[in-house]
């Protein structure tokens, strides 16, 4: 991977340091509140906030009543204006929409992390070029350095362009790499509801037992009334937090699948524990891993199960900006022996990537 070419200049942050054009949010919430943070940091300044046509209701966001798209294109010009895109989306009709406005005009999405307050920023990346070398000359096969490197420039640029470059199909994954039709058994570490028992079983006939992991109170009770109406697989259900020990941690109590560990606003405390603590020696076929950000200390929790079972493992890689090089480089530590793939479903902004090991 060589990116001798790209300077600084090229990065998103410095593009709007450096536009004449009017800066505009499309979305509200939470990720615009930390595209926000950052715009302020470098002294960049968000004119107005705008929602999609026929989604607009009077509502204000930071003080600024919400616009429609229509009355952007209006006021300012779809020319004169430099879109930030704050929300997230896999939905294929919105998809559609990112991609239609990108065309009329100057649009990105920044790349903001889910956890963390790294940016993925020029500096950073220069900071930790090595680590990121050794994580893409780690990758098995040019699909996987293909979805490496648009994700990587993404990371930069905020042009979402390099994402659509950067997907993969879903019944690749589970038939070819993870060969569903083999799992017997299956730890699904952030179950959220039942949502990834229920994707699996669709692929993998042979299943029989599950354990999930879920610290979230209300997310547990919807896994839970799924899990009630199954026959088969048998689930043991963990209302717990999958750590590297036996712990008590603080967790975010929002009830949705973004639900994490030190979350910032209300919170509550949960219990943690390892996998291998509950496995107890016991064998698993596959690991799935999406906790929120804690996918390095959870997979420290997993050691002896990883290297006594050397099971098939799904570890999501878009929480933290240091995922894409630093959980590669952690699992080739753990098992040098396992082939490393990356894959990443439609997803804007770079969600839904994740290193599949086998």
């Amino acid at each position: 991977m060589n990116f001798t070419n790209f300077k600084p200049s090229d990065t998103l942050w410095e593009r709007l340091r450096s536009t004449e054009k009017t800066v505009v949010m499309y979305g509200m919430g939470n990720g615009a509140d930390k595209i926000l943070a950052v715009c302020e940091h470098y002294g960049i300044t968000v004119s107005d906030f705008f929602a999609s046509d026929g989604f607009v209701r009077g509502h204000s966001f930071h003080g600024k009543r919400v616009l429609s798209y229509s009355e952007i294109k209006e006021k300012y010009g779809a020319d004169n204006i430099i879109v930030l895109l704050s929300f997230a989306s896999s939905l294929p009709d919105v998809l559609e929409n990112f991609k239609r406005i990108a065309a009329e005009c100057e649009m990105y999405a920044p790349d903001v992390p889910v956890c963390g307050d790294e940016l993925f920023t020029y500096e950073y990346a220069s900071a930790h070029a090595d680590e990121i070398r050794a994580a893409y000359n780690l990758l098995a096969d040019e699909e996987s350095r293909r979805i490496f490197e648009n994700t990587f420039l993404y990371k930069l640029t905020g042009d979402i362009s390099y994402l659509f470059y950067a997907e993969s199909d879903k019944d690749e994954v589970y038939r070819s790499l993870l060969r569903a039709d083999e799992i017997h058994t299956y730890a699904d570490l952030g179950a959220y509801n039942g949502d990834t028992v229920r994707e699996l079983m669709a692929y993998a006939p042979n299943l029989s037992e599950v354990v999930a992991f879920e610290p979230d109170r209300r997310s547990f009770r919807k896994l839970s009334e799924f899990c009630e109406s199954l026959n088969s697989p048998k689930v043991e259900k963990i209302n717990a937090a999958a750590w590297s020990c036996r712990a008590t941690l603080t967790f975010g109590d929002e009830g949705n699948r973004n639900s994490g560990l030190f979350a910032k606003g209300k919170a509550v405390e949960v219990s943690a524990l390892s996998l291998d603590e509950v496995m107890d020696g016991r064998s698993v076929d596959y690991v799935k891993y999406d906790v929120e950000g804690c996918e390095r200390e959870a997979l420290r929790g997993s050691k002896n199960t990883v290297l006594s079972c050397k099971p098939r493992l799904l570890v999501s890689a878009y929480h933290r900006s240091e995922d894409i090089f630093a959980l590669p480089l952690q699992i080739s530590a753990m098992r040098p022996d396992y082939k490393l793939y990356l894959r990443r479903y439609p997803y804007v902004p770079a969600w839904d990537l994740n290193i599949i090991c086998v």
